[in-house]
């Protein structure tokens, strides 16, 4: 029996980033402000920028960071209502009840998208959107800017899990007023942690950079915002949320790694999901007709299953023949399961989102497995969910 296929590991940082991060370590120039010009996480920014085709970049420590201060540079009041998907990561919620706002929760449907009627129905009243394209999967953003457009709301991309991927083939993350996103080892530019704003609006990105910790007149070294920031110095809190040298001596060489990545990405989630909507228990929904995506995992749904013990069944068989499943709404404090943000004070519920969540599952499936690989992981599922259901079935029917 072959081995099961390592799904956790990045791939290698490139070894253009070796000597940068050896020259950083020799003179010890890791912050960000030292250098008179052209230290790593400014040349990281224009860079950035420019591969996103938007005018402005500001790196931060995390895609969080990122969320908090895009909802500060918008300068919302105290309290303003900030409308999300319930299916997201806690981090969202959390930048923001951190940046003195409300989340206010939408149902997610179980293409893991938004539901347009239920987010429609609850805009009344709120001051911004931040939009979470959660594992990549875009929810219809020609609706839900319309929709922003018409009552004059600012919307912000999580783009987090979604660089690379294209929306009628522009960027996602430069749809909305701020897009943010993540370096963390699970993305598709890894870096352990970071992340990093972008923005046409010099004076949003004015305000993030003084905010992220531009003390002084440090922010005399971001280029083109000399009018903006000279409005803002002295005016706006200071966070401290700052991207050091030597994660951006990490991303930068990662940044031409990025196409490829995205097109291997899409090619094995494309092939697993084939084959996993072969079996009748399992189904990978299709994604938006004007979506290209850049996935580097799979989520799919149980179908048929309807106790949660068939469910419980199934990861365990999944695991049993080597493949981890992560069933979202299975685990008491998994972290996308909205009930398990207990330091929100007014939990709502939302039937379709948590009927989703209890039969949606997630597998990683970074760019770099083989064929013979994804056979495995496919094999694996396949033969769990048959497990479960006792009996085979012939595939389609």
């Amino acid at each position: 029996m072959s081995l099961a296929p390592n799904v956790y590991d990045a791939e290698p940082i490139p070894e253009a980033a070796r000597a940068e991060i050896d020259r950083l370590l020799q003179s010890g120039d890791l912050f960000r402000y030292t250098a008179p010009a052209d230290a790593p996480v400014a040349l990281l920014e224009r860079e950035f920028a420019e591969f996103m085709g938007v005018t402005y970049a500001v790196a931060v420590a995390s895609c969080s960071a990122a969320l908090f201060l895009s909802l500060k540079a918008l300068d919302l009041p105290r309290g303003a209502r900030v409308l999300i998907p319930a299916f997201t990561f806690a981090a969202v919620p959390s930048a923001v009840v951190h940046a003195d706002c409300v989340p206010v929760l939408a149902e997610v449907g179980a293409n893991f998208r938004l539901d347009m009627a239920d987010f429609e129905a609850r805009l009344d009243g709120v001051d911004a959107i931040l939009i979470s394209h959660m594992r990549g999967h875009t929810s219809d953003m020609d609706a839900i800017m319309a929709l922003a457009r018409t009552r004059d709301i600012p919307v912000i991309e999580d783009a987090a899990h979604s660089l690379g991927t294209l929306w009628h083939g522009r960027k996602i993350g430069t749809l909305g007023k701020i897009g943010c996103f993540s370096f963390q080892s699970y993305k598709m530019v890894n870096a352990g942690e970071g992340g990093i704003l972008v923005t046409d609006d010099a004076d949003l990105a004015a305000r993030a950079v003084i905010m992220s910790g531009a003390y002084e007149h440090n922010w005399k070294k971001h280029h083109g915002l000399q009018n903006s920031f000279a409005r803002w110095q002295n005016k706006l809190p200071l966070y401290n949320t700052r991207m050091q040298n030597l994660s951006a001596a990490v991303i930068r060489p990662q940044l031409a790694e990025v196409a490829r990545r995205v097109r291997d990405g899409r090619a094995n989630h494309d092939y697993v999901a084939e084959r996993l909507n072969g079996s009748s228990w399992l189904d990978v929904p299709p994604p938006l007709a004007p979506e290209t995506r850049a996935p580097d995992s799979i989520q799919f749904n149980l179908v048929g299953f309807r106790a949660d013990a068939e469910a419980h069944a199934f990861q365990a068989a999944a695991k049993a023949r080597g493949v981890s499943v992560q069933v979202f709404g299975l685990s008491q404090d998994n972290a996308r399961a909205y009930w398990n943000w207990q330091f929100l004070d007014d939990l709502p519920e939302l039937p379709k989102t948590r009927a989703m969540l209890m039969r949606a599952c997630d597998v990683r499936l970074p760019a770099r497995l083989t064929r013979p690989e994804l056979d495995f992981i496919a094999d694996a599922l396949i033969a769990a969910a048959e497990d479960v259901k006792d009996q085979p079935r012939a595939y389609g029917t």
